[in-house]
């Protein structure tokens, strides 16, 4: 029998073993797994995207890496509940050429098949969280956690270093994307074709795409809002992916007895259903601009590791919520120190 749409698409987009080593651990309904033929659906594209941007984090943050590596020796699965990316929002105007905060990314969620699931106001951190869930398939299907930061909060000087910073930022997509997108949303799918073709650029989406910022920006940036610097050295970047685990407190135990750096504490939501913690953020080397020419390197925080446990609802299904004190709390993995 011919590979799944989901299983090409996939293949065509990452390294062999890379692919290999997704299908071999991530837990994928087979909804999504039966699908073949010439047209790819939207729900399967999405998927296709969301098994690409979980490969690309496992890329950049060893810790999570070697997590899963665990679970994929002992025969285990993960349940890939959501990613995480951050934005930034001016008070008036785009972000460079991008739509401003988050709406360069709800352009492509839209034609994929998500929908906005929550609102959460993060407002400790100058910024705003929206939930994406899935339409089609919400509990099989990653959500993803998208938030922008409001940079009018913030000092006249942070705006200024912010401008700077952010206004180089170019616009990934290109034509053939959005003509992938125009059919998703035109018709729920698209030809297998297209979306092969396409689908390296929706990920690449997920990245920094403005330019090397100045030391001293960086610097404004960081004393205001450690969110804002993380985004002047990663971008749009997954911040994290987070893995769904029956337990989380047995897990954090687990690993902190491996001596991982795992968060101290378990942020428990309002309804008590909703639990998380993470690993803290790998550092990355970046570079930076100085005042007078030349370039200088520092240890900065990149991306993390998150686990999930979700109870069921009482009517039916996961709680499938997240919670803006959780959420604030798990931001902290990314702060300059941690």
């Amino acid at each position: 029998m011919t590979a799944s749409n989901l299983h090409r698409l996939v293949a065509a987009t990452l390294a062999p073993a890379e692919a290999e080593a997704a299908f071999a651990v991530l837990r994928i309904a087979p909804v999504l797994t039966d699908e073949h033929g010439p047209r790819v659906s939207r729900a399967v594209s999405a998927m296709a995207l969301n098994v690409a941007l979980f490969a690309d984090l496992l890329r950049r943050v060893p810790t999570g890496a070697a997590y899963v590596a665990d679970v994929r020796a002992a025969g285990g699965e993960v349940v890939f509940d959501h990613g995480a990316l951050r934005t930034i929002r001016f008070a008036e105007g785009p972000t460079g050429a991008l739509p401003a905060g988050q709406d360069a990314f709800v352009r492509m969620f839209e034609p994929l098949g998500y929908r906005m699931a929550g609102l959460y106001p993060l407002d400790r951190l100058g910024m705003t969280g929206r939930a994406y869930a899935h339409i089609d398939h919400p509990e099989a299907i990653p959500q993803f956690f998208l938030s922008e930061l409001h940079v009018e909060r913030f000092s006249s000087d942070f705006q200024a270093a912010a401008h700077r910073v952010f206004d180089s930022t170019a616009d990934s997509l290109g034509a053939k994307a959005q003509a992938l997108l125009d059919l998703l949303r035109t018709h729920g799918d698209a030809p297998y074709d297209v979306v092969a073709e396409s689908l390296p650029a929706l990920v690449s989406a997920f990245g920094r795409h403005h330019h090397e910022p100045a030391l001293a920006d960086y610097r404004l940036l960081l004393a205001e809002s450690a969110e804002a610097a993380w985004i002047a050295t990663e971008g749009a970047a997954f911040n994290h992916a987070t893995d769904r685990v029956p337990d989380v407190e047995a897990l954090a135990a687990e690993q902190r007895r491996l001596g991982r750096p795992i968060k101290d504490t378990v942020e428990v939501s309002g309804s008590g259903r909703v639990r998380q913690t993470a690993f803290k953020a790998d550092p990355v080397v970046r570079a930076f601009r100085q005042d007078g020419g030349g370039r200088t390197e520092l240890s900065v925080p990149g991306s993390f590791y998150e686990f999930i446990s979700r109870q069921p609802l009482e009517s039916a299904g996961l709680d499938l919520a997240f919670d803006s004190s959780n959420a604030q709390g798990i931001f902290k993995m990314t702060a300059a120190g941690t």
